[in-house]
């Protein structure tokens, strides 16, 4: 009994906001008795120092009876919340939870609908304070002040209270040491504002949101971070059906393209919504049509609370000069994300890393695995709103950057190619580890590079990414981009222009649109001629020939490949010549020679052989196998095969290794090794169909169907 009297004396006491010695004084019990009692003495009851003190702290008696104030500060629950399942599990597990998220994404709905949900498990009361960590006067509230707020709110009389904030802490802690209580810090602006309010025991939780990752937070209290993406579709349809008015139809396309056009974000949809609601006459594909043609503007308005650009803004507050910029040159970076060393390009800051470390503490920016970086649509947009003069600038080292790199990229892959006759750029040029790996990493942003260059008028870069990328189009199969790249390229520069059409026509006649595609090559050969310039003609006569092969029209392409051989020779290029060779071995067995067949191809090896040149090796290989196949040679067919699949896939030439794969097949199933057959034609069908080959892979299902046939007879 004496513990609970001792209990009580020490609430009723701070919640006087008194020390013992103040106590002392009041009441004229002595300080030692105060503290004997609340340390767990057992006096008499009917003891004068308890009526003393009983007094003294304005009450009839002491006892655990004594009501506490139970603070419900939450605002009310929002309306039409919807979807964040994972991240309303995780807030259930943590005892001190930091939601981190950009404005407008959503993290006060979050932690107010949680607190709402999950009343229950607070019976001593939620308190809820606004730090205004990013608010319009940008004025954050002081930690002292919230403090005074909290101990009004848990019945400490603030007016009597004196001291430092450091012994507002230590009250404040002491109040609610035993209490199940929810604190919610609600858009938090640094770890140095919130840690006063943090609680001191586990018997409390503390929800926390802000758009900064609050790192020493993090460390100091293991605090579990839930960081909010954009909603995903299903969930965006939710919150917007619930925040329109439920008598509202409207199409399934209007919908769709209201959730796309908001990408998810929970504010720009309550702001379509709300407006729509103000304006029930009016059809929603109105307001569709208001975010196609202005974009984040159709999002603005003069409520701050109403519009995303303002509360975008707030963001910026908090950011450095040098951070603003960088934050708005990421805007008009091309592609959807960026690397580390574009970044330092486009911004021209070799310290650019801490910078982007800023802006995702900062919740401007996202960061992925491999020091990759991006934003969300909607924050993009509001930062290409405020590049400065610097932003031409800016682009144009970028691309220059994305042009130089993938040349070396480039020269990596196929020494042996001829150099490209417009020299790259040469500034902020970096040599990548992995060449294939990187063009497969900056990929979306080479062609979005090339379109920048195109739109500014920026010619020689654009022919130069055309070229840099093509052999990574045609060892990864992307035909339809080597088919974009090329067309953007065409009338980049008048020297190069029958290189164009080469490329072109190659890209043309392998996705099958064989007329247009010789049109092209005619046109190439047309031009190599005019200016004389044999190589240009030699590797134009190559590609034809390909081309007429695809038409099966093989004596055709004999011709073709056999005057680019003349050519390589007359020029004394060896590595051409071999190329050509192996052609003329692969037409020749099409024509049923297989004797100037082997012969030739087995001379094309040994010259890739001599000069090092994998790929050709590669590809004669392939050419030996068909040979050999075509002379009833299965087991030798086989291992040419397999030599060649095993040197493309070093190349990572996922292209030709689909095509060997293919062939591979066909001596394994004449052999009646129906499973090494099947195995290798559904590698081949799973390539062709990531490639978008769709001809090849209905050949391939062909296949595979006759073999199971086959194999139940």
């Amino acid at each position: 009994m004496g513990e609970d009297l001792g209990d009580a004396l020490r609430r009723r006491r701070l919640r006087a906001g008194l020390t013992q010695e103040e106590l002392a004084e009041r009441s004229g019990v002595s300080v030692r008795t105060i503290r004997g009692l609340e340390t767990g003495s057992r006096p008499n009851p009917r003891h004068t120092s308890l009526r003393q003190l009983a007094q003294a702290l304005g009450v009839d008696r002491l006892d655990t009876d004594v009501t506490r104030p139970v603070p419900r500060q939450l605002p009310p629950a929002p309306h039409g919340f919807a979807g964040r399942e994972a991240a309303l599990a995780e807030l259930d597990t943590a005892t001190i939870a930091l939601v981190v998220g950009p404005g407008g994404i959503g993290k006060t709905s979050l932690a107010v609908h949680w607190a709402h949900e999950r009343q229950d498990r607070f019976p001593d009361g939620q308190l809820f304070v606004d730090l205004r960590g990013c608010s319009p006067d940008g004025e954050a509230v002081r930690p002292l002040t919230a403090l005074r707020g909290f101990l009004d709110a848990l019945g400490v009389d603030t007016g009597r209270l004196n001291g430092t904030l450091a012994d507002h802490t230590a009250l404040y802690r002491s109040v609610i040491a035993d209490r199940r209580m929810l604190i919610v810090l609600d858009n938090a602006a640094s770890g140095d504002q919130i840690e006063p309010l943090l609680p001191g025991t586990a018997a409390c939780t503390a929800l926390i949101t802000s758009r900064r990752k609050l790192t020493a937070v993090v460390t100091r209290y293991g605090s579990q971070v839930v960081t909010l993406p954009a909603l995903e579709d299903d969930e965006a349809k939710v919150l917007l059906m619930r925040r329109l008015d439920e008598r509202r139809a409207a199409p399934d396309a209007v919908t769709r393209e209201i959730i796309a056009r908001c990408g998810g974000y929970p504010l720009a949809l309550a702001i379509v919504a709300s407006r729509a609601r103000g304006h029930p006459d009016i059809p929603l594909a109105e307001f569709v049509a208001e975010l196609r043609d202005l974009g984040l503007e159709a999002l603005d308005g003069d409520d701050p609370s109403d519009s995303l650009p303002q509360v975008l803004s707030w963001s910026l507050r908090r950011l450095t000069a040098e951070q603003r910029t960088v934050f708005s040159l990421l805007g008009i970076a091309p592609g959807a994300d960026i690397g580390l060393p574009a970044a330092a390009s486009l911004t021209g800051l070799p310290h650019v890393k801490q910078v982007l470390r800023e802006l995702v503490d900062a919740s401007l920016l996202n960061r992925w695995p491999g020091e990759r970086y991006s934003m969300h649509d909607l924050v993009r947009a509001f930062a290409v709103t405020i590049v400065g003069d610097e932003g031409e600038t800016a682009l144009r080292r970028v691309v220059d950057f994305y042009a130089g790199t993938a040349h070396a990229a480039d020269r990596l892959l196929a020494p042996q190619r001829p150099p490209s006759r417009i020299p790259p750029p040469t500034t902020d040029v970096v040599e990548p580890p992995s060449a294939l790996d990187w063009f497969d990493a900056e990929h979306a942003n080479l062609i979005a590079a090339q379109h920048v260059a195109v739109d500014h008028g920026w010619a020689d870069v654009a022919w130069q990414l055309a070229w840099s990328m093509s052999i990574a189009h045609l060892r990864r199969g992307r035909l339809h981009d080597q088919l974009t790249v090329w067309q953007a390229a065409l009338h980049a520069d008048p020297v190069c222009l029958a290189i164009a059409h080469r490329h072109l026509g190659r890209a043309l006649t392998e996705l099958g649109r064989h007329e247009v595609g010789l049109t092209h090559l005619r046109e190439a050969l047309a031009l190599t001629e005019l200016h004389g310039d044999q190589a240009e003609q030699g590797h134009t006569h190559r590609v034809v020939a390909r081309a007429w092969a695809l038409r099966d029209e093989d004596r055709r392409a004999y011709d073709h490949a056999d005057r680019a051989a003349e050519l390589y020779r007359a020029l004394g290029r060896t590595e051409w010549l071999a190329d050509a060779m192996n052609q003329l071995g692969w037409f020749a067995v099409r024509l049923g020679d297989h004797d100037t067949a082997r012969a030739q191809c087995e001379a094309a090896l040994a010259l890739h052989e001599e000069i090092g040149n994998v790929e050709g090796r590669a590809t004669t290989l392939d050419s030996l196998g068909f040979i050999a196949h075509s002379a009833g040679r299965h087991h030798d067919a086989i291992s040419c095969y397999r030599q060649a699949l095993a040197l493309y896939q070093t190349l990572g030439n996922t292209y030709d290794y689909a095509n060997t794969a293919q062939r591979l097949g066909h001596p394994h199933a004449t052999l009646g090794a129906v499973a090494e057959a099947r195995a290798t034609w559904q590698e081949a069908l799973a390539l062709y169909q990531d490639q978008g080959r769709h001809e090849a892979a209905d050949r391939v299902r062909s296949q595979l169907d006759e073999l199971l046939t086959a194999s139940r007879r």
